[in-house]
């Protein structure tokens, strides 16, 4: 099937992430994504308690999702998810089955996830249900191989190297540098919640 093949109802991918904070980059990649795959919806899935971080070193999910918030506002086809909260563990397949009981016949389920985190998904939670449930639309910068799971349907999306990380804009926020890879609302939310001047 090529990747432009539009399919008959729903096209909604997930794009799940920690989003301490969301930043430019992740919206450029979903616009991308949208475009390139026909998506009528992204959903923006602020992870509860991600199983790569430890407990305690993430700001707080309310805080997190409010900053998703205020980056979707105004985004066309860009949706905020809460699927996630209050989980003792975010574990994907269980998002995705969530959503998967909520559509309807004919519609399509993609997941939208970095070449890295890609390379790693063998090690995932019910990573063979993961495999068989989704089609999953891989960023990755022109030319980058990465090991493809038995039965993966894997969509390319190549694009430019976006060289923005939530890590950087938290040692902004730290060393009162100019803030220039995130929404302005999620910027000012952030000062006025001061929840990275602290770390």
């Amino acid at each position: 099937m090529a990747d432009t093949e539009v399919q008959p109802g729903l096209r909604i991918a997930l794009f799940g992430g920690t989003f301490d904070p969301v930043h430019n980059a992740h919206l450029t990649i979903a616009r991308e994504a949208a475009a390139r795959f026909h998506l009528d919806r992204v959903l923006f899935v602020t992870a509860g308690n991600p199983p790569h971080k430890a407990p305690g070193t993430t700001t707080s999910f309310e805080h997190r999702h409010r900053m998703v918030e205020l980056a979707c506002n105004g985004q066309p086809g860009f949706a905020p998810s809460r699927l996630e909260e209050g989980a003792v563990r975010s574990y994907s397949i269980e998002t995705i089955e969530k959503v998967t009981r909520t559509l309807a016949p004919g519609d399509k389920l993609f997941f939208l996830i970095g070449a890295d985190a890609f390379a790693e998904i063998a090690t995932w939670y019910r990573s063979a249900d993961v495999v068989a449930a989704v089609d999953f639309i891989v960023v990755s910068r022109p030319g980058y191989d990465y090991p493809v799971p038995p039965g993966a349907r894997v969509h390319r999306l190549e694009t430019l190297a976006l060289p923005v990380s939530s890590s950087r804009i938290r040692e902004s926020f730290q060393n009162g540098s100019i803030i220039e890879n995130a929404p302005e609302p999620v910027v000012a939310y952030a000062r006025a919640n001061k929840l990275y001047s602290s770390r």
